[in-house]
């Protein structure tokens, strides 16, 4: 579920700060989140992201500036209080607990009938693919297993907003690329707003319909994930989201007419020979293949370039074998990519 602009906004921040004595952990923050969204807060550690999380969640409380969750001004108002649930990185389960109590314990705190509790449980348990596994103790489940438990018990007192505060984060590689899609598809299902803390970059792209990349206290770019990846706007976000090539100076100069740093994405650039002939709307330099790693799906080549500076390639290995890429170290070649490409920054 994607929102749009003209859904209705489930949280807004205006111009908020939370300071920590002389530490900005969040420094002057605008931001609108919309109702069904599945919106990540992405960033290095100490960027501000978790605080901020912790902001709309009411375990913080703002320096200065104003948090509306769906209209209503929470300045004050307990997290207990606010109709946001939280999940956390070391799920925070009741070890004592059956799966079973500890998805119920939110409805038990509000004394639900025990009917409407069996069924809620039996329902959340059933989506999150755990159905039967009532009786188990957390210590006898998986770390997937109880990253979904953890899910359930928050998604079961049906709160219009969910926090994740990298959830994902204890989890093996193929366990966490596998949660990404149960994750977002889970959001699809029950259609409420998801706010998702990673500093993760690939989960954030995966999963989100907007994300917001957070440095130093502050948001450096909003968008889609498309956007943001496609269309960096900082030299930060460049760097962090992907990996990129910062262009500037006389290299600039010389291939764009302009000193302005631009920033191109190494699979966007392809290695040629000497002699191919280049045609107006691209770009190109002459380079020796400094250093080549073979990542089995591609390869990634650095190359010392003409006037000096290295810039990174990145080419799937689609007809090559890992004794072809590794044989191109020390050749002097050309690298060709569209001026479309180029993606002009500020602040680098």
């Amino acid at each position: 579920m994607s929102a749009q602009p003209s859904a209705s906004i489930a949280i807004r921040m205006m111009d908020v700060s939370r300071h920590f004595g002389d530490v900005k952990a969040v420094d002057h923050l605008n931001l609108d989140i919309y109702d069904g969204e599945f919106f990540s807060l992405l960033g290095p550690s100490g960027s501000g992201k978790t605080t901020c999380l912790r902001l709309i969640a009411g375990f913080e409380q703002p320096t200065s500036g104003s948090i509306l969750l769906h209209g209503q001004e929470m300045a004050g108002v307990p997290p207990f209080e606010r109709d946001v649930n939280t999940v956390f990185q070391d799920y925070a389960l009741f070890p004592h607990m059956t799966v079973g109590q500890n998805v119920a314990y939110g409805l038990m705190i509000k004394k639900v009938p025990k009917v409407e509790i069996n069924k809620r449980v039996t329902e959340m348990l059933e989506m999150v693919r755990l159905p039967g596994l009532e009786k188990r103790k957390p210590s006898q489940l998986s770390g997937g297993q109880r990253q979904r438990v953890a899910l359930a018990r928050a998604l079961v007192n049906h709160p219009r907003v969910l926090l994740l505060d990298e959830p994902l984060g204890a989890l093996d590689l193929k366990l966490r690329q596998q949660m990404q899609i149960e994750l977002k598809a889970i959001q699809q299902q029950v259609g409420i707003t998801f706010i998702f803390v990673t500093h993760d970059q690939e989960e954030a792209l995966t999963m989100s319909d907007r994300l917001a990349v957070f440095n130093l206290g502050k948001i450096e770019q909003i968008g889609t994930p498309a956007d943001v990846y496609e269309r960096p706007t900082t030299g930060f976000v460049a760097g962090f989201v992907g990996t990129s090539n910062l262009i500037s100076g006389a290299a600039a100069e010389r291939l764009t007419g302009s000193s302005q740093t631009f920033s191109i994405r190494p699979e966007k650039i392809f290695i040629t020979d000497l002699n191919k002939y280049v045609g107006e709307d691209m770009c190109s330099i002459v380079g020796t293949i400094r250093d080549v790693v073979y990542l089995g799906m591609y390869t990634r080549y650095l190359v010392e370039i003409e006037g000096g500076g290295d810039l990174t390639v990145i080419q799937q290995n689609l007809e090559v074998t890992s004794m072809d890429v590794l044989s191109a170290r020390g050749n002097r070649v050309q690298l060709v990519w569209s001026k479309s490409n180029n993606r002009s920054l500020v602040g680098a």
